[in-house]
């Protein structure tokens, strides 16, 4: 059930520019976990996720441009639409924290994709495609749910194990 429904509160062009910011800073964040562990498996895996978002970040970056031709592109400092922020303020929180909140903010992405969708309706490619990256989205929370599950693991026997553990 998406928690976006008051999103004939703001504009298209605001709603594009907080999914432009919002894949911006996913990547940022998924770089960020890739480089603070060791283990290999994983940071591939987020590295492939900083990938998916920047090529998200790409097809809003010209929707924008498509959408508003003579404008130019200024992210908001912080999002008008409230979506659920990755933060990670101890560098030794438990990776399975950190992927919670990243689960969290695919979820959210998914919902807000689909009510964003509802808004290009007469045009199918950009419908079609919002509503593909929100299919998207739900596989990152599921690749990122077995990674939860994992670290899970690892942090039950050893609370210190480095490889686990967000930091330098």
């Amino acid at each position: 059930m998406s928690s976006y429904k008051n999103l004939e509160l703001y504009s298209t062009e605001d709603l594009i520019l907080t999914s432009l910011k919002s894949e911006i800073d996913s990547k940022s964040t998924y770089l960020k976990i890739r480089d603070s562990v060791k283990n290999a498996v994983l940071r591939d895996k987020m590295s492939f996720l900083a990938n998916e978002e920047e090529k998200h970040r790409s097809f809003f970056e010209n929707l924008y441009k498509k959408s508003y031709p003579n404008k130019t592109i200024i992210l908001p400092k912080t999002s008008p639409v409230p979506l659920p922020e990755i933060k990670i303020t101890d560098e030794m929180a438990p990776l399975s924290e950190v992927l919670q909140q990243a689960m969290d903010a695919e979820v959210a992405a998914h919902d807000f994709y689909i009510e964003i969708s509802k808004r290009f309706m007469e045009e199918k490619d950009i419908f079609n495609m919002l509503n593909y990256i929100a299919d998207m989205e739900m596989g990152h929370y599921k690749l990122l749910e077995i990674e939860k599950e994992n670290s899970i693991k690892f942090e039950s026997y050893d609370d210190s194990w480095p490889m686990m553990h967000i930091g330098p």
